[in-house]
């Protein structure tokens, strides 16, 4: 085996926070999903860290990534005991909603085709790449499994 696994040539290489990309989870796309409005994917993934519906909606209120940063990583603030299981079900959420409300990002989901997304995190290995490519890349997955979807209910 490799060191680093083969290079995709064809791969669309990304950052999630690059708000040039259309699927980007910081560009402000509005858009309500259980009960309360979001500014952002990111906004909406970070709250739901937290059981406390108050907490949330403070979240919910940051006017910047970095106040819902700031606040999603406060210590004191006991964070959900299921959030590992179900994190990639809240992104999931978050940005399929988006698709259905924005179809211009749709679109540019679409025109990729059946190309390989990956998110291009040197560090993170959940939800990128890392820096070796051997990250899980939930991000790019996801995104996969959304034009999936998308695809087929354009079929039916």
């Amino acid at each position: 085996m490799p060191l680093f696994p083969a290079y995709d040539e064809t791969a669309i290489f990304f950052s999630m926070f690059d708000e040039d990309q259309a699927w980007c989870r910081a560009t402000v796309k509005p858009f309500s999903l259980d009960e309360m409005e979001w500014k952002t994917v990111e906004h909406y993934f970070q709250a739901m860290r937290f059981s406390d519906p108050a907490y949330r909606k403070k979240i919910s209120e940051c006017e910047s990534i970095g106040d819902v940063t700031r606040l999603a990583k406060a210590w004191f603030k006991p964070k959900r005991k299921d959030w590992r299981k179900i994190q990639t079900t809240v992104m999931t959420r978050g940005l399929y909603m988006q698709c259905q409300m924005y179809p211009e990002m749709t679109e540019a989901l679409l025109e990729t085709e059946d190309r390989t997304l990956v998110e291009n995190s040197q560090y993170d290995y959940f939800w990128g790449c890392g820096r070796d490519r051997r990250g899980e890349n939930h991000y790019g997955k996801i995104l996969m499994n959304i034009r999936a979807r998308i695809r087929s209910n354009q079929e039916d």
